[in-house]
């Protein structure tokens, strides 16, 4: 018997699974190629426009929010989302700042200081 031919929904749950783990492997892989100009780009800013509410140096001043020091290196997807639409009390930047300079921004995050 095969289910594929009876249940064709399999099979397009089973490309989308194998399309979301190719595109998770490739998020965490590129979290290792991160150039210190990136980081450096980043951390300028998060200076500029993050660490008011965040912190210097990701440290938050007392305000609750999240300590972006422990934001999981591997989960880029989420952080270029919430960063570009916004998420709780965090305004949208996509308006403000590229595709480009977000991804820099995560680059300072997973590199740029530790906890």
């Amino acid at each position: 018997m095969n289910i594929f031919k009876e249940h064709p929904l399999r099979t397009l749950i089973s490309i989308g699974i194998s399309a979301l783990f190719c595109a998770t492997a490739f998020a965490q892989d590129d979290v290792q190629t991160f150039t210190p100009v990136q980081i450096a780009a980043g951390a300028k800013l998060f200076s500029d426009n993050c660490a008011i509410c965040h912190g210097p140096k990701m440290v938050d001043p007392g305000g609750g929010f999240f300590d972006l020091r422990t934001f999981p290196p591997k989960q880029r997807p989420r952080f270029m989302h919430s960063v570009s639409f916004g998420k709780n009390s965090m305004p949208p930047w996509r308006s403000l700042l590229s595709q480009e300079q977000i991804g820099n921004l995560f680059a300072y995050v997973v590199a740029g200081e530790k906890k």
